[in-house]
């Protein structure tokens, strides 16, 4: 029965490192599922200090992604405003992606949206056309790779599952 478990747990994992990539909360499904597992087999093979880290990733990995854009736009030379346009444009953006062409343009609308947002306040705050862009642009790659360190994350996830809650 353990093993059913366990191939269970492996298929909702990897499920949750596929919803990462279109920036849906693909950890907490790993990180939960872990936590079924662990209480399905009484902690048999998936303890509690794995469910911590687990947990603590999670965070870290959310953290990462929604700061990236900022940062990658304030190291471009934007301020704060291009920083909160850099966040609000990027959900904006992830969401207008998904509902054109789900799971494809959820990313790039995430960018997109990542871009606009921070050029356009750098722009409204008194920057230039071209300093603008070039803060949107930072915002953009920082959102991008934002995204990319999560799914790393979520690979470590993974393997940590893997490994830990083989029977």
């Amino acid at each position: 029965m353990i093993w059913i478990e366990y191939i269970l747990l492996i298929l909702i994992s990897v499920a949750g490192l596929g919803l990462v990539a279109v920036t849906l909360p693909g950890l907490w499904v790993m990180t939960a599922a872990a936590a079924v597992y662990a209480l399905m087999t009484r902690e048999f093979s998936l303890g509690h200090r794995t469910l911590i880290a687990l947990f603590l990733l999670s965070v870290a990995a959310e953290i990462l992604e929604l700061t990236a854009g900022g940062a990658a736009a304030r190291k471009a030379g934007g301020g704060r405003r291009a920083s909160l346009g850099a966040l609000v444009g990027g959900i904006v953006g992830g969401i207008v992606g998904s509902f054109v062409l789900p799971l494809v343009l959820t990313l790039v609308g995430i960018c997109i949206g990542a871009f606009i947002g921070a050029a356009a306040l750098e722009l409204l705050g008194g920057g230039e056309t071209v300093h603008s862009f070039k803060v949107g642009w930072g915002a953009a790659k920082g959102r991008f790779f934002g995204v990319v360190l999560k799914m790393a994350i979520g690979v470590v996830m993974l393997l940590m599952i893997l490994i830990a809650g083989f029977p």
